[in-house]
């Protein structure tokens, strides 16, 4: 499995700005994709992933209401839409990749992922 993480960059706070996650490989119908960040100093912390067969989203409640997942099929591709961008969603995002089934309470968890993209630098900044 690869993933081939795009989009990021500077915006000021307010803003609004599209990550994608395109997958390929051996992934099978089970698997879970989403979106983790992680700033200097700090743990890696979950932001939203999508269960890819059901559809079903979860998201952190830091961005719950400004951020949606979701994933486009016919490009195996993972999209995270981020508007009301703040200051503190700067962070380098990471493009997450579960094989197979997890239960909703792991799913916050990046010790149960088992692929990971490249990251992007996102900044939010005037």
């Amino acid at each position: 499995v690869q993933l081939q993480a795009s989009g990021g960059g500077l915006v000021q706070p307010g803003g609004s700005l599209r990550l994608s996650c395109a997958v390929s490989g051996r992934t099978g119908s089970n698997y879970v994709m989403g979106w983790f960040r992680q700033t200097p100093g700090k743990e890696r912390e979950f932001v939203s992933v999508i269960r890819w067969s059901a559809g079903d989203t979860h998201y952190a409640d830091s961005v719950k209401g400004r951020f949606t997942i979701s994933r486009d099929k016919a490009k195996n591709t993972v999209h995270l839409q981020m508007n009301s961008l703040k200051p503190e969603d700067t962070a380098v995002y990471y493009c997450a990749f579960r094989m197979n089934r997890i239960v909703n309470t792991a799913l916050a968890m990046d010790q149960y992922y088992d692929y990971w993209g490249q990251g992007t630098q996102v900044t939010v900044s005037s």
